[in-house]
């Protein structure tokens, strides 16, 4: 069998990881002609990766990785006026290290298997350069949606015509990936960023014309419109592989084992389909005053929940949220007791198995894009609260575009002053659980059709199919 070689280059963000390693064990299980090896960029903040880093060996063995040496944070760009441009000045230091690696540790232990692509996370586009200067064909990796890839490629049209950052008071904008007219008011916040976070994505739209194809967690069957809208033109091919999720694999968090436990025997207690599950990411955080808001809403709503909260880091501080000490410093007075037969209350949560399991009949979800393909896959409806990046973006599609989620709100940003009431909270947990029949009878076919793409015969088996021959030849 004629081996061939793939680089891949994931930024570190861990929803960008682990969709990265889920698209390299699912090319291997289609074909095992391929030696990859994985580039480990060391984040410049404690972004809560290093569990997982540390057990990626562990992962899927037939997987190489290669740790790149830790490079010096850009000191001067500040990374709360504009994180994004901040995250990829500093994956860009890494061009000589990603250089070296391929060069010194790829092709020279394994000289006689030619090296067939250089797979790059999004953030990372400029390391299409180095695959150019190696003579590498290159691949960009959208972990996001192909709506998300739509607009970015817009956006050099958009600035070539208007030339500025968006504005949440422009008029809905025209994309041609998505069905409805797109409010400025969903668009992901780094496109609303005056401080380089726009020209620093727009720079990268512009870098991915270099690149032979674009590979995107997602199936044909959940984003047609947006797929057809790729076809035609001078866009390289768009690849649509997913949905790739960890379904199988250990929790990506060993040290909270027993409260992994502890939840999951809460569930087996629930009847099924009885209990709302609400979880923000892993960036996810709110003020007291809005945790006290969801506390009453659920507790409105009558209905039985799991609600995963944790602590803000101190303000200031570029940090992942941590797990409170007690809730109790941050609850309305006696919600613990009130809703102790009907709730719980937990920090982190393993949310593939909770949304795996009988007892959960919905989510009000953050809608990062991992996120809603488990909740698709498991055919649990959702309600809309998006908190960062394109997130916002995804609850429109999925609302607006898809009818695939109810809306709570489609433009809530994580640290703005804006509060959500309880009887917001409540009203949309109630028509989630009790009314929502119609998203739940779309949601059930769409999980079904994702299971059906990624087996032999699915399209996005073919996808992967035609994506090894273009590798391959």
């Amino acid at each position: 069998m004629k081996k061939a070689q793939l680089v891949l280059v994931p930024s570190p963000g861990i929803g960008h990881l682990v969709s990265t390693i889920e698209f390299a064990k699912r090319l291997l299980d289609q074909d095992e002609s391929f030696l990859i090896t994985v580039l480990v960029i060391k984040a410049p903040f404690a972004l809560d990766v290093d569990t997982f880093n540390q057990s990626l060996t562990t992962i899927d063995t037939r997987i190489s990785y290669i740790t790149l040496p830790q490079v010096t944070p850009p000191d001067d760009q500040d990374p709360f006026r504009s994180p994004e441009n901040y995250f990829s000045i500093f994956l860009e230091r890494h061009k000589p290290h990603v250089k070296d690696a391929i060069l010194n540790h790829v092709m020279s232990k394994k000289s006689s298997v030619p090296v067939v692509g250089l797979v790059v996370d999004l953030f990372c586009s400029s390391m299409i350069d180095v695959a150019k200067e190696l003579g590498i064909p290159s691949y960009v990796y959208i972990s996001s949606s192909a709506g998300f890839l739509g607009l970015m490629l817009h956006l050099p049209t958009r600035k070539d015509q208007v030339g500025i950052e968006f504005k949440e008071t422009d008029p809905d904008l025209i994309v041609p990936c998505f069905f409805n007219h797109v409010p400025a008011r969903v668009m992901p916040s780094v496109l609303l960023n005056k401080a380089g976070g726009y020209i620093c994505f727009e720079n990268h739209a512009r870098r991915f014309k270099d690149t032979k194809g674009f590979i995107v967690n997602t199936f044909t069957e959940l984003e047609s419109h947006a797929v057809s809208s790729f076809l035609g033109g001078d866009t390289p091919p768009v690849y649509t592989v997913g949905p790739l999720l960890n379904v199988n694999g250990q929790s990506l968090m060993e040290s909270n084992l027993d409260d992994q436990h502890m939840i999951m025997k809460w569930l087996d207690d629930q009847p099924e389909k009885s209990v709302v599950f609400l979880c923000f990411g892993s960036i996810g955080r709110f003020s007291d005053a809005q945790v006290k808001e969801i506390a009453l809403g659920l507790e409105q709503s009558g209905h039985r929940f799991l609600c995963s909260i944790r602590k803000p880091p101190p303000e200031g501080q570029f940090a992942m949220p941590s797990d409170y000490m007690s809730f109790e410093e941050v609850l309305p007075d006696g919600f613990l007791e009130r809703t102790k037969n009907i709730g719980m209350v937990c920090g982190w949560a393993p949310q593939i198995q909770v949304l795996a399991h009988r007892s959960v009949g919905g989510f009000v979800s953050h809608c990062g894009w991992n996120s809603i393909l488990e909740s698709l896959w498991y055919g649990v409806p959702a309600v809309t609260w998006p908190m960062y990046a394109e997130q916002q973006l995804n609850a429109f599609q999925m609302v607006n575009d898809l009818g695939l989620a109810i809306e709570m709100t489609l433009d809530y940003r994580m640290d703005s002053n804006e509060l959500i009431v309880a009887d917001k909270i409540a009203k949309s947990v109630k028509s989630l659980m009790e009314e929502g029949s119609t998203v739940r009878n779309k949601v059930k076919a769409v999980s079904e059709a994702s299971r059906k793409t990624v087996v032999d015969g699915g399209s996005s088996f073919a996808a992967f199919g035609d994506l090894i021959e273009i590798m391959l030849s």
